[in-house]
């Protein structure tokens, strides 16, 4: 699954330079998370680092956006092969 930022962002910053995959930007109102980008920080790091750093967890799984860790890793392929 990708991840998704909540109404409860409080546009903190911290999140966004974490993000390996730059999947992290500012929407209209607060953070936001592109589900095409967002590999759960799979291939780069063992634990999500924006659900670490964020001071209010409100990151959690999209539930719209189901995938599995072979789907996510075959994802992180994709976007380094792109770089």
């Amino acid at each position: 699954m990708a991840l998704m930022i909540t109404d409860e962002c409080i546009n903190c910053d911290v999140c966004e330079p974490e993000c390996p995959n730059g999947a992290i930007y500012q929407g209209e109102s607060i953070y936001e998370i592109d589900p095409n980008l967002c590999t759960e920080c799979v291939g780069h790091y063992d634990k999500p680092q924006c659900q670490k750093v964020c001071p209010i967890d409100c990151i959690p799984l999209n539930p719209d956006v189901v995938e599995t860790q072979a789907q996510l890793q075959e994802k992180y392929q994709r976007l380094m092969a792109t770089k």
